[in-house]
């Protein structure tokens, strides 16, 4: 072996490496979150957690109704931009928003039912 020989380099025809992320829009490539979060729609993700949080007694009724419209906002943003995910989040906040605004309505007039014909 001569002195201008490296051991440590390989021998043989290889492929360049790959660059980690294909070339693009810096706003299109994946984030930490694996997608799962979609954090770049904020009205479909609070809309999420109002609709979840709408089935709790007493503060359940106003978290619906604010559920149902960020969701319906969230799919309209995700429509016009497809890059931001969240059309789950939004759906899940529409409708869990729509069924605990139904119930919650429901509730609230049989009670106002239920206390008329006590008298």
């Amino acid at each position: 072996m001569s002195n201008d020989q490296n051991p440590y380099q390989p021998s043989g025809n290889f492929p360049p490496p790959q660059q980690p992320y294909p070339p693009g829009n810096p706003n299109q490539q994946g984030d930490n979150t694996g997608g799962i979060i979609p954090y770049k729609n904020p009205k479909a993700l609070i809309a999420y957690y109002l609709g979840i949080l709408s089935g709790l007694p007493l503060i359940g009724l106003p978290l619906g109704i604010a559920a149902f419209i960020l969701g319906i906002l969230g799919l309209r943003d995700r429509q016009r931009n497809p890059v931001i995910k969240g059309s789950v989040h939004a759906g899940i906040g529409i409708g869990c928003g729509g069924i605990f605004t139904l119930l919650w309505t429901a509730v609230i007039i049989l009670a106002i039912i239920g206390a008329m014909n006590a008298k």
